[in-house]
Protein backbone atom coordinates (compact mmCIF):
# COMPACT_ATOMS: atom_id res chain seq x y z
CA UNK A 1 0.00 0.00 0.00
CA UNK A 2 1.13 3.54 -0.71
CA UNK A 3 1.91 6.03 2.04
CA UNK A 4 0.44 9.52 2.10
CA UNK A 5 3.85 10.82 1.07
CA UNK A 6 3.88 8.54 -1.99
CA UNK A 7 0.36 9.56 -2.95
CA UNK A 8 1.29 13.22 -2.66
CA UNK A 9 4.39 12.65 -4.79
CA UNK A 10 2.36 10.93 -7.51
CA UNK A 11 -0.19 13.73 -7.69
CA UNK A 12 2.51 16.42 -7.60
CA UNK A 13 5.02 14.89 -10.01
CA UNK A 14 2.76 12.70 -12.17
CA UNK A 15 4.69 9.48 -11.55
CA UNK A 16 5.85 7.14 -8.80
CA UNK A 17 8.32 4.25 -8.60
CA UNK A 18 7.03 1.38 -6.45
CA UNK A 19 9.34 -1.56 -5.80
CA UNK A 20 8.01 -5.10 -5.26
CA UNK A 21 4.49 -4.28 -6.43
CA UNK A 22 3.86 -7.94 -7.34
CA UNK A 23 4.88 -11.14 -5.57
CA UNK A 24 7.91 -12.64 -7.32
CA UNK A 25 7.34 -16.36 -6.55
CA UNK A 26 3.55 -16.29 -7.01
CA UNK A 27 3.12 -13.79 -9.88
CA UNK A 28 6.41 -12.93 -11.56
CA UNK A 29 7.97 -16.39 -11.82
CA UNK A 30 4.88 -18.08 -13.33
CA UNK A 31 4.82 -15.26 -15.91
CA UNK A 32 8.48 -15.82 -16.76
CA UNK A 33 7.87 -19.57 -17.03
CA UNK A 34 4.85 -19.06 -19.27
CA UNK A 35 6.79 -16.87 -21.67
CA UNK A 36 9.78 -19.19 -21.66
CA UNK A 37 7.55 -22.03 -22.86
CA UNK A 38 5.81 -19.81 -25.40
CA UNK A 39 9.10 -18.65 -26.89
CA UNK A 40 10.37 -22.23 -26.96
CA UNK A 41 7.26 -23.27 -28.93
CA UNK A 42 7.81 -20.45 -31.42
CA UNK A 43 11.44 -21.46 -31.88
CA UNK A 44 10.52 -25.13 -32.34
CA UNK A 45 8.22 -24.10 -35.19
CA UNK A 46 10.91 -21.90 -36.74
CA UNK A 47 13.46 -24.71 -36.48
CA UNK A 48 11.01 -27.07 -38.19
CA UNK A 49 10.66 -24.53 -41.01
CA UNK A 50 14.44 -24.23 -41.34
CA UNK A 51 14.43 -20.59 -40.21
CA UNK A 52 16.59 -21.18 -37.11
CA UNK A 53 19.25 -23.71 -36.16
CA UNK A 54 18.51 -26.33 -33.53
CA UNK A 55 21.00 -24.72 -31.14
CA UNK A 56 18.37 -22.08 -30.34
CA UNK A 57 16.38 -24.72 -28.46
CA UNK A 58 19.18 -25.13 -25.92
CA UNK A 59 19.46 -21.45 -25.14
CA UNK A 60 17.80 -19.14 -22.64
CA UNK A 61 14.70 -17.04 -23.21
CA UNK A 62 16.91 -14.02 -23.85
CA UNK A 63 19.12 -15.82 -26.35
CA UNK A 64 16.06 -17.06 -28.27
CA UNK A 65 14.74 -13.51 -28.48
CA UNK A 66 18.07 -12.28 -29.81
CA UNK A 67 18.45 -15.10 -32.34
CA UNK A 68 14.88 -14.63 -33.56
CA UNK A 69 15.48 -10.91 -34.09
CA UNK A 70 18.79 -11.56 -35.86
CA UNK A 71 16.99 -13.96 -38.21
CA UNK A 72 14.31 -11.37 -39.01
CA UNK A 73 11.55 -13.31 -37.27
CA UNK A 74 8.69 -11.52 -35.51
CA UNK A 75 8.62 -12.58 -31.89
CA UNK A 76 6.77 -9.47 -30.71
CA UNK A 77 3.21 -10.00 -31.91
CA UNK A 78 2.99 -13.68 -30.84
CA UNK A 79 4.14 -12.59 -27.35
CA UNK A 80 2.07 -9.42 -27.10
CA UNK A 81 -1.08 -9.18 -24.99
CA UNK A 82 -3.04 -7.07 -27.46
CA UNK A 83 -4.00 -7.12 -31.11
CA UNK A 84 -2.09 -4.81 -33.47
CA UNK A 85 -3.43 -1.76 -35.28
CA UNK A 86 -4.24 -1.91 -38.98
CA UNK A 87 -5.73 -4.87 -40.75
CA UNK A 88 -6.62 -7.78 -38.47
CA UNK A 89 -6.55 -11.31 -39.88
CA UNK A 90 -8.33 -14.32 -38.34
CA UNK A 91 -4.99 -15.86 -37.38
CA UNK A 92 -3.00 -12.83 -36.20
CA UNK A 93 -1.20 -14.08 -33.08
CA UNK A 94 -1.40 -12.67 -29.57
CA UNK A 95 -0.91 -14.10 -26.08
CA UNK A 96 -3.56 -14.19 -23.36
CA UNK A 97 -2.17 -16.78 -20.98
CA UNK A 98 -3.23 -17.49 -17.38
CA UNK A 99 -0.05 -16.03 -15.90
CA UNK A 100 -0.66 -12.74 -17.73
CA UNK A 101 -4.22 -12.67 -16.39
CA UNK A 102 -2.86 -13.36 -12.92
CA UNK A 103 -0.52 -10.39 -13.31
CA UNK A 104 -3.25 -8.02 -14.52
CA UNK A 105 -5.55 -9.03 -11.64
CA UNK A 106 -2.87 -9.23 -8.92
CA UNK A 107 -4.33 -8.01 -5.63
CA UNK A 108 -1.18 -6.19 -4.54
CA UNK A 109 -1.05 -4.32 -7.84
CA UNK A 110 -4.77 -3.47 -7.76
CA UNK A 111 -4.47 -2.27 -4.15
CA UNK A 112 -2.05 0.41 -5.34
CA UNK A 113 -4.11 1.33 -8.42
CA UNK A 114 -7.23 1.63 -6.24
CA UNK A 115 -5.46 4.17 -4.05
CA UNK A 116 -4.81 6.29 -7.13
CA UNK A 117 -8.11 6.14 -9.05
CA UNK A 118 -10.66 4.48 -6.77
CA UNK A 119 -12.27 1.05 -6.21
CA UNK A 120 -14.19 0.66 -9.49
CA UNK A 121 -11.42 -0.64 -11.73
CA UNK A 122 -11.37 -1.82 -15.33
CA UNK A 123 -8.42 -3.36 -17.13
CA UNK A 124 -7.86 -1.05 -20.08
CA UNK A 125 -7.06 -2.93 -23.32
CA UNK A 126 -4.12 -0.64 -24.14
CA UNK A 127 -1.52 -3.11 -22.88
CA UNK A 128 1.71 -4.48 -24.26
CA UNK A 129 4.83 -6.48 -23.60
CA UNK A 130 8.18 -4.82 -24.33
CA UNK A 131 11.21 -7.05 -24.95
CA UNK A 132 14.19 -5.02 -26.12
CA UNK A 133 17.41 -6.59 -27.43
CA UNK A 134 20.77 -4.81 -27.10
CA UNK A 135 20.90 -1.73 -29.30
CA UNK A 136 24.10 -2.90 -31.00
CA UNK A 137 22.18 -5.93 -32.33
CA UNK A 138 19.34 -3.91 -33.84
CA UNK A 139 19.02 -3.03 -37.51
CA UNK A 140 20.09 0.52 -38.29
CA UNK A 141 16.55 1.31 -39.45
CA UNK A 142 14.76 -0.21 -36.43
CA UNK A 143 12.13 2.24 -35.15
CA UNK A 144 9.52 0.03 -33.45
CA UNK A 145 8.88 1.21 -29.89
CA UNK A 146 8.54 -2.34 -28.57
CA UNK A 147 12.00 -3.24 -29.90
CA UNK A 148 14.15 -0.11 -29.61
CA UNK A 149 13.90 2.94 -27.32
CA UNK A 150 10.48 4.57 -26.96
CA UNK A 151 10.20 8.21 -28.01
CA UNK A 152 8.70 10.91 -25.79
CA UNK A 153 4.91 10.74 -25.61
CA UNK A 154 1.88 10.94 -23.34
CA UNK A 155 -0.29 7.87 -22.85
CA UNK A 156 -3.45 9.92 -23.29
CA UNK A 157 -2.27 10.47 -26.87
CA UNK A 158 -2.33 6.77 -27.75
CA UNK A 159 -6.10 6.68 -27.16
CA UNK A 160 -8.93 7.91 -29.32
CA UNK A 161 -10.36 11.24 -28.17
CA UNK A 162 -13.33 9.55 -26.52
CA UNK A 163 -11.04 8.94 -23.53
CA UNK A 164 -9.73 12.49 -23.10
CA UNK A 165 -11.56 12.82 -19.76
CA UNK A 166 -11.16 9.23 -18.59
CA UNK A 167 -9.48 8.71 -15.23
CA UNK A 168 -6.73 6.18 -15.81
CA UNK A 169 -3.26 5.18 -14.69
CA UNK A 170 -0.40 3.33 -16.37
CA UNK A 171 1.50 0.59 -14.57
CA UNK A 172 4.86 -0.01 -16.27
CA UNK A 173 6.01 -3.29 -14.71
CA UNK A 174 9.62 -4.47 -14.84
CA UNK A 175 10.10 -8.19 -15.53
CA UNK A 176 13.88 -7.84 -15.59
CA UNK A 177 15.71 -5.14 -13.64
CA UNK A 178 15.32 -1.86 -15.53
CA UNK A 179 18.46 0.23 -15.32
CA UNK A 180 19.83 3.33 -17.01
CA UNK A 181 22.19 1.06 -18.94
CA UNK A 182 19.52 -1.27 -20.31
CA UNK A 183 16.88 1.33 -21.15
CA UNK A 184 14.69 2.18 -18.17
CA UNK A 185 11.90 4.73 -18.41
CA UNK A 186 12.50 8.45 -18.14
CA UNK A 187 9.86 11.08 -17.39
CA UNK A 188 9.36 14.83 -17.37
CA UNK A 189 8.27 15.55 -13.77
CA UNK A 190 5.13 17.65 -13.42
CA UNK A 191 4.28 17.44 -17.13
CA UNK A 192 0.89 15.90 -16.31
CA UNK A 193 -0.31 19.34 -15.25
CA UNK A 194 -0.15 20.71 -18.78
CA UNK A 195 -2.62 19.94 -21.59
CA UNK A 196 -2.01 17.04 -23.93
CA UNK A 197 0.55 18.05 -26.53
CA UNK A 198 0.30 17.45 -30.23
CA UNK A 199 1.97 14.22 -31.37
CA UNK A 200 3.54 13.12 -34.63
CA UNK A 201 2.54 9.62 -35.78
CA UNK A 202 5.82 8.45 -37.30
CA UNK A 203 8.32 6.88 -37.17
CA UNK A 204 6.93 6.45 -33.64
CA UNK A 205 4.02 8.32 -32.09
CA UNK A 206 5.95 11.08 -30.35
CA UNK A 207 6.11 14.70 -29.21
CA UNK A 208 8.60 16.93 -31.03
CA UNK A 209 11.34 17.84 -28.55
CA UNK A 210 10.83 21.52 -29.27
CA UNK A 211 7.56 21.33 -27.31
CA UNK A 212 9.00 20.62 -23.84
CA UNK A 213 12.18 20.83 -21.79
CA UNK A 214 14.08 17.59 -22.42
CA UNK A 215 16.77 18.68 -19.96
CA UNK A 216 14.34 18.19 -17.08
CA UNK A 217 14.07 14.43 -17.74
CA UNK A 218 14.53 12.03 -14.82
CA UNK A 219 15.53 8.37 -15.35
CA UNK A 220 13.61 5.80 -13.29
CA UNK A 221 15.47 2.54 -12.58
CA UNK A 222 13.31 -0.13 -10.97
CA UNK A 223 13.98 -3.73 -9.95
CA UNK A 224 12.18 -6.77 -11.40
CA UNK A 225 8.74 -7.00 -9.83
CA UNK A 226 8.57 -3.25 -9.29
CA UNK A 227 6.73 -0.67 -11.34
CA UNK A 228 6.58 2.91 -12.47
CA UNK A 229 3.07 4.34 -12.17
CA UNK A 230 2.18 7.49 -14.04
CA UNK A 231 -0.62 9.84 -15.01
CA UNK A 232 -1.86 9.55 -18.63
CA UNK A 233 -0.55 13.04 -19.44
CA UNK A 234 2.93 12.56 -17.97
CA UNK A 235 5.51 12.90 -20.75
CA UNK A 236 7.74 9.83 -20.78
CA UNK A 237 9.91 7.63 -22.98
CA UNK A 238 12.70 5.12 -22.54
CA UNK A 239 16.45 5.04 -22.91
CA UNK A 240 18.25 2.67 -25.28
CA UNK A 241 19.50 -0.72 -24.17
CA UNK A 242 23.29 -0.44 -24.12
CA UNK A 243 23.89 -3.78 -22.38
CA UNK A 244 24.46 -7.23 -23.87
CA UNK A 245 21.16 -8.64 -22.55
CA UNK A 246 17.46 -8.03 -23.15
CA UNK A 247 15.32 -5.66 -21.09
CA UNK A 248 11.67 -6.59 -20.75
CA UNK A 249 8.58 -5.15 -19.18
CA UNK A 250 4.81 -4.90 -19.46
CA UNK A 251 2.77 -1.76 -19.66
CA UNK A 252 -0.70 -2.18 -18.21
CA UNK A 253 -3.41 0.42 -17.87
CA UNK A 254 -6.47 0.72 -15.68
CA UNK A 255 -9.36 3.15 -15.82
CA UNK A 256 -12.45 3.93 -13.78
CA UNK A 257 -15.18 1.46 -14.77
CA UNK A 258 -17.80 2.87 -17.08
CA UNK A 259 -15.54 5.52 -18.58
CA UNK A 260 -14.30 5.20 -22.20
CA UNK A 261 -11.10 3.18 -22.60
CA UNK A 262 -9.87 4.93 -25.74
CA UNK A 263 -9.81 1.61 -27.61
CA UNK A 264 -13.49 0.75 -27.99
CA UNK A 265 -12.73 -1.93 -30.58
CA UNK A 266 -10.74 -3.99 -28.01
CA UNK A 267 -12.14 -5.78 -24.93
CA UNK A 268 -11.91 -4.35 -21.44
CA UNK A 269 -13.01 -6.11 -18.26
CA UNK A 270 -13.75 -5.26 -14.64
CA UNK A 271 -10.95 -6.30 -12.29
CA UNK A 272 -12.31 -4.87 -9.02
CA UNK A 273 -15.65 -3.45 -7.86
CA UNK A 274 -17.15 -2.64 -4.50
CA UNK A 275 -20.44 -1.53 -6.05
CA UNK A 276 -20.93 -4.65 -8.19
CA UNK A 277 -18.61 -7.51 -7.18
CA UNK A 278 -20.42 -9.91 -9.54
CA UNK A 279 -19.20 -7.87 -12.52
CA UNK A 280 -15.55 -8.79 -11.88
CA UNK A 281 -13.98 -11.20 -14.40
CA UNK A 282 -12.15 -13.93 -12.50
CA UNK A 283 -11.67 -16.55 -15.23
CA UNK A 284 -8.54 -16.38 -17.41
CA UNK A 285 -10.25 -18.50 -20.08
CA UNK A 286 -13.11 -16.00 -20.28
CA UNK A 287 -10.59 -13.17 -20.74
CA UNK A 288 -8.79 -15.04 -23.52
CA UNK A 289 -12.11 -15.75 -25.24
CA UNK A 290 -12.87 -12.00 -25.22
CA UNK A 291 -9.75 -11.37 -27.28
CA UNK A 292 -10.36 -14.34 -29.57
CA UNK A 293 -13.91 -13.17 -30.29
CA UNK A 294 -12.64 -9.64 -30.88
CA UNK A 295 -10.09 -10.91 -33.39
CA UNK A 296 -12.80 -12.80 -35.28
CA UNK A 297 -15.03 -9.72 -35.37
CA UNK A 298 -12.28 -7.30 -36.43
CA UNK A 299 -11.12 -9.61 -39.22
CA UNK A 300 -14.37 -8.79 -40.99
CA UNK A 301 -14.18 -5.05 -40.38
CA UNK A 302 -12.11 -2.08 -41.52
CA UNK A 303 -8.46 -1.72 -40.36
CA UNK A 304 -8.09 -0.73 -36.71
CA UNK A 305 -7.22 2.90 -35.95
CA UNK A 306 -5.76 3.35 -32.47
CA UNK A 307 -5.04 7.10 -32.22
CA UNK A 308 -6.18 10.43 -33.60
CA UNK A 309 -2.97 11.97 -34.99
CA UNK A 310 -2.62 12.76 -38.72
CA UNK A 311 0.66 13.43 -40.49
CA UNK A 312 1.58 17.13 -40.30
CA UNK A 313 4.60 18.01 -42.48
CA UNK A 314 5.03 21.43 -40.85
CA UNK A 315 4.61 20.49 -37.20
CA UNK A 316 6.49 17.20 -37.45
CA UNK A 317 9.41 18.43 -39.57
Amino acid sequence: MLTQEQLARFHDQGYLVVEDIVDKPLVLQPLINEYDQLMLSLCEAWVAEGLLGRDVLQGSFASRIRQAYAAGLDYFQPLDISLPPGEITPDVPFHAGPAVFQLITSDSLLDVVEQLIGPELTSNPIQHIRIKPPVNELSCDEVRAHITHTDWHQDRAVTLNEADNTTMVTVWLAISDATIANGCLQVIPGSHRQPMLRHCPSPQLSIPKTQFNVESAVALPVRAGGAVLFHPQTIHGSLINKTDDIRWSFDLRYNVTGQPTGRPMFPDFVVRSKLDPESVTVDADQWRAMWQNTRTRLAAEKPVVIHRWPEDPVYCA
